[in-house]
């Protein structure tokens, strides 16, 4: 196998999605050296990959600030480009109220490319990961699959914000085990359709969004009974979230066959929503997403493992990196409907930076879906939002390690969270 160059770095983020993306940029502006490797030719994972389309959830019930700093720069970035519509509250077809900026992923993508350049961090893309090297507890080099063959790349600190965790899976990293009754969330395949008329289909109550959904899963032709849209900026399109894939994403076969049926699914979707749905009679399927966006696989095992139960009382935690308002959102791998636990108004809750270390290691952090959760808790901490605010936490903590020789156990907590306030985050 070709022998591509060998690397240093203070910082290795592997996985270019918006978490990572935010980690890197947050940790080379706080002057790490810092190498962002990812699989596609572009960042932005779920956000653009995924073409999810919408950022949820960004103040409680009643409008209070939870989500700002680098998220928050992500947006006035993409407003500055003509690429996302304004701030605004809406209620889902499942009835069920929420907050978001819609935005088109291709925009972001040069969004992201914009921050990270101006941060002098190095991209590596077109990259994947082929195996890590660990020395006990520490992180000693990862290799790179890519068009320069095998890449080595030797960190102070191993920021995995893959997802799957496949990093830190190599490193030695334990991970969290479902409990009984619980399943993995499942994937969708996230479709554009248009032209849409949205005076009339926004016009549609959410009874009638509900019963047109119910019909149309009942039918066969909607694989759970949402018509979640984000309209596209650009356009009379929308970008729909409604396909259901039960599968865990870290089986191979299982993700390929899940590609083929989510691009079904899609298919069958949007020709019911020509046939049936006000204002969506001249549409037609325009585009599948590059991937299925995953929602839950690998959590690692960390120094703390954050609760649902927490996140209800909620626990304000002395080493809170990061808060969120989202409700527990649960996505049965078969059937419908969804379970979906509403908060207060003015309800929020905190995450803690020990939910960012894995137990097993000393100088690697995690951030995005893979934080130390619970099944009950990631559904609620998973949105791209919240994982933009862990993100920037982790990059911050991640260049103040490696003043450390990397040791992620020995930064500063209050000083972690002062330099977080100062940048603009929310903490609680």
């Amino acid at each position: 196998m070709k022998t591509g160059p060998s690397l240093v770095a203070d910082v290795l983020v592997c996985g270019g999605g918006v978490a990572g993306t935010m980690a890197a940029v947050a940790a080379a502006r706080h002057g790490a050296d810092v190498i962002l490797a990812e699989r596609y030719g572009f960042l932005g994972g779920n956000a653009t990959a995924g073409a999810v389309a919408q950022f949820n959830s960004w103040q409680t019930a009643n409008g209070r600030r939870v989500v700002a700093g680098l998220a928050s720069e992500v947006v006035e970035r993409l407003h500055a480009y003509g690429g996302a519509a304004a701030h605004h509250q809406f209620v889902m077809s499942t009835g069920h109220k929420m907050d978001r900026v819609e935005y088109a992923p291709e925009v972001l993508k040069l969004v992201l490319d914009d921050m990270v350049a101006e941060a002098g961090v190095r991209p590596l893309l077109h990259a994947n990961l082929l195996d890590v090297r660990s020395e006990g507890r520490v992180v000693r080099e990862a290799r790179l699959l890519t068009k320069s063959g095998v890449v080595t790349v030797t960190p102070r600190v191993l920021v995995d914000c893959s997802g799957d965790l496949d990093a830190l899976k190599q490193a030695g990293a334990g991970f969290l085990e479902l409990e009984e009754g619980e399943a993995l969330q499942p994937a969708t395949m996230m479709f554009r359709f248009g032209p849409v008329n949205f005076e009339r289909f926004e016009a549609l109550s959410a009874t009638e969004l509900a019963a047109l959904s119910r019909q149309g899963f009942e039918q066969g032709a909607l694989a759970r009974a949402a018509l979640h849209a984000a309209r596209d900026p650009f356009s009379d399109d929308a970008w729909f979230n409604i396909s259901r894939l039960g599968i865990d994403a870290t089986d191979a076969t299982a993700l390929g066959r899940a590609e083929i049926e989510g691009r079904r699914q899609a298919w069958r979707a949007a020709e019911y929503i020509r046939r049936q749905v006000p204002g969506c009679e001249d549409g037609r399927l325009r585009a599948f997403a590059t991937q299925v966006g995953v929602r839950e696989t690998r959590r690692v095992a960390g120094d703390h493992v954050l609760t649902a139960e927490e996140l209800l009382q909620p626990v304000q935690f002395e080493d809170a990196i990061a808060a969120g308002a989202y409700p527990i959102d649960i996505h049965p791998a078969a059937g419908g409907d969804l379970v979906y636990s509403a908060l207060g108004d003015d309800h929020a809750y905190q995450i803690p930076y020990r939910s960012l270390v894995p137990a097993a290691l000393d100088n690697a952090l995690v951030a995005g879906r893979g934080v130390s959760a619970t099944h009950q808790a990631l559904a609620a901490i998973r949105v791209m939002t919240i994982s933009m605010a862990v993100g920037q936490a982790a990059g911050t903590a991640a260049a103040m390690a490696a003043r450390a020789d990397g040791a992620v156990r020995s930064v500063s907590v209050d000083q972690l969270r002062e330099t977080l306030r100062t940048d603009g985050a929310c903490l609680a």
